[in-house]
């Protein structure tokens, strides 16, 4: 009898929930353009600022300042830019600060020159070293422009969150603009704006079951905005041209409402498989490495080392006995390589990690296989070193 495969791998993507399927095909049939005046094109228009006033809830935020995006690496690289407005007066960001642990979108630096982007470390903790990023603010050339920095609110190997509220005391003391990656932290932290001091949030349909391929950029306000990535016809209020994606969006807002709705009761479930599974690994192997496990994380997520077990050769080795986990982040083309996460938190990347991440449907029984495969894997590591 044929295993049934074990999915945990949500923080690369969530499945699709019944809910946002149901969304985007009942916007299938809906025919015309959301540009449109006539008829059609209101209903459709409708759709999209319910999508809309269902992901500022998610976010705590006024639906005037959500805007859709294709996903959350367009928004990165839609607002990591020099090139700023407020109002209609031009406004110059002279340098980004991001952290060492930020997802690629983040890395790349958008739209600045790569001699315009500063590196902030971590602590071997995980999180954002403060005092270097006080000191990298204090000696920031005001007259070059306006400090930006852009730090994740949770990391998408490790899940560790970080502490953007001390953040974001540090960017406005020093008049700067704050970028929070909210991408594994929506639905999995409750998410508001003002409360985290952010001048801006990412956030990503699929990393919370809605359909691939869109996301959105939240604001604060709509006086402070970057300068248009994509231009044309003046959807989005000018800030993204071109024809809005109905049906993703519809999936989007209805994955919003999901997320929204008893999220504490949720992640508590979530967590408490999450701890199961770590305790249970723990007993097969004491010498496994949790990286994060005494900080604070998200609920979903266990990044692990087992020495002497490369993280691609552990990949596999799940692969094969039904269980599908990743070693980090899924948005490199497939690639298997050394976590940067791990080497700026001082841990020796040679052997990498893996990363088990579930989520709300995520059973009991499903959690208890992983564990089976992870002792058979670990014994069949010793085994092996014994035969070497």
């Amino acid at each position: 009898m044929t295993q049934q495969r074990i999915y945990m791998d949500w923080n690369a993507t969530a499945p699709l929930l019944s809910a946002a399927r149901d969304a985007c095909l009942s916007a299938l049939d809906l025919a015309g353009n959301p540009s449109s005046v006539h008829g059609e094109g209101r209903k459709i228009r409708m759709l999209i600022e319910s999508a809309r006033r269902d992901v500022a809830a998610l976010c705590g935020a006024q639906s005037a300042n959500v805007t859709f995006t294709s996903g959350a690496t367009e928004a990165a690289n839609w607002v990591l830019t020099p090139d700023f407005r407020m109002g209609k007066t031009p406004l110059k960001i002279g340098r980004l600060y991001i952290s060492a642990i930020e997802h690629p979108a983040v890395r790349e630096g958008g739209r600045f020159a790569k001699d315009m982007v500063s590196e902030v470390p971590v602590t071997p903790s995980g999180v954002i070293d403060l005092a270097a990023l006080q000191a990298a603010l204090a000696t920031h050339d005001r007259e070059a422009g306006l400090p930006m920095v852009a730090v994740m609110l949770a990391n998408n190997e490790t899940g560790i969150v970080q502490p953007i509220a001390d953040v974001s005391d540090l960017v406005k003391n020093a008049g700067g603009i704050l970028v929070v990656d909210a991408a594994q932290a929506a639905g999995r932290l409750p998410l508001r704006i003002d409360e985290l001091g952010a001048d801006f949030l990412i956030v990503s349909s699929h990393k919370i079951g809605g359909p691939k391929g869109v996301g959105t950029l939240v604001s604060r306000g709509e006086i402070l905005m970057p300068s248009a990535l994509i231009c044309g016809g003046g959807q989005e209020k000018g800030h993204r041209s071109g024809t809005e994606n109905p049906a993703a969006i519809a999936g989007f807002g209805a994955a919003a409402r999901f997320a929204s709705q008893g999220l504490d009761e949720r992640m508590m479930a979530v967590s408490v498989l999450r701890d199961r599974l770590e305790t249970a690994m723990l007993a097969a192997a004491p010498d496994v490495i949790i990286h994060g496990r005494d900080g604070a994380r998200i609920g979903n997520t266990c990044f692990f080392t087992l020495p002497e077990l490369k993280s691609e050769t552990g990949q596999i080795a799940f692969d094969l006995e039904g269980v599908a986990l990743s070693a980090g982040s899924a948005c490199s083309s497939g690639k298997v390589g050394q976590s940067y996460v791990l080497s700026a938190m001082g841990h020796d990347p040679r052997h990498g990690a893996l990363r088990i991440s579930i989520g709300p449907s995520t059973t009991t029984a499903e959690i208890d296989r992983c564990v089976e495969v992870f002792a058979k894997i670990a014994s069949r590591r010793r085994l092996s070193g014994a035969a070497a």
